[in-house]
């Protein structure tokens, strides 16, 4: 299973700013890697690790923005399309920590 995470988070203040980036370093020490700005994506051994993950994000969610958490098998990350400008890019390819598997 894997896990992507999706946020959309104030940055006004120094305050915002200060609880995006806590939130942002919470995903990368919790083993998501960023896919894109504001898009991180780790891979989870089954649907209870995904429960346990889910409940972690949702405790570091600081108090104001968006978070989505989206969970897809190994099958269905291997068939997202990927796009770079108007060309098709190269295949998703597993993040950099799961390449000895």
């Amino acid at each position: 299973m894997w896990v992507m995470v999706l946020f959309d988070l104030p940055t006004s203040t120094k305050s915002e700013r200060y609880s995006y980036t806590k939130f942002r370093d919470f995903l990368l020490d919790n083993a998501f890697e960023m896919a894109q700005y504001s898009v991180y994506v780790r891979h989870t051994n089954g649907k209870e690790a995904v429960q346990a993950i889910i409940r972690k994000v949702e405790a570091a969610m600081p108090p104001e923005g968006k978070v989505d958490i989206l969970q897809f098998t190994d099958k269905q990350y291997e068939n997202i399309v990927c796009l770079r400008g108007n060309r098709r890019g190269d295949s998703l390819k597993n993040p950099e920590q799961f390449i000895l598997f």
